[in-house]
């Protein structure tokens, strides 16, 4: 039962739409192909076992930890404020 304006099964829609997004996000984020020796971003040597463990990699972890604090704030925010939907 939607509330409103919205038509019923709007509100599974939105998070289907936002749980599709974060899966499509995390698979495009995940390395592919041949690992590097040596980080993209820094120039640091790739410890083998991490080279191992997910392969494919191409930043040390220090880069990567940066990586992923800049990803960590994008977000889209579906729902929007309780003041537009009010207007």
């Amino acid at each position: 039962m939607a509330g409103g304006w919205s038509r019923d099964g709007a509100v599974q829609d939105q998070i289907d739409d936002t749980v599709s997004d974060a899966v499509r996000g995390a698979r495009a984020r995940m390395p592919a192909g041949e690992g590097l020796e040596y980080c993209e971003e820094c120039g640091e040597t790739i410890p083998p076992r991490r080279r191992e463990a997910l392969p494919g990699v191409r930043t040390c972890v220090a880069c990567q930890g940066q990586r992923d604090k800049t990803i960590a704030h994008s977000h889209i925010n579906r729902r929007g404020s309780k003041d537009s939907q009010l207007r």
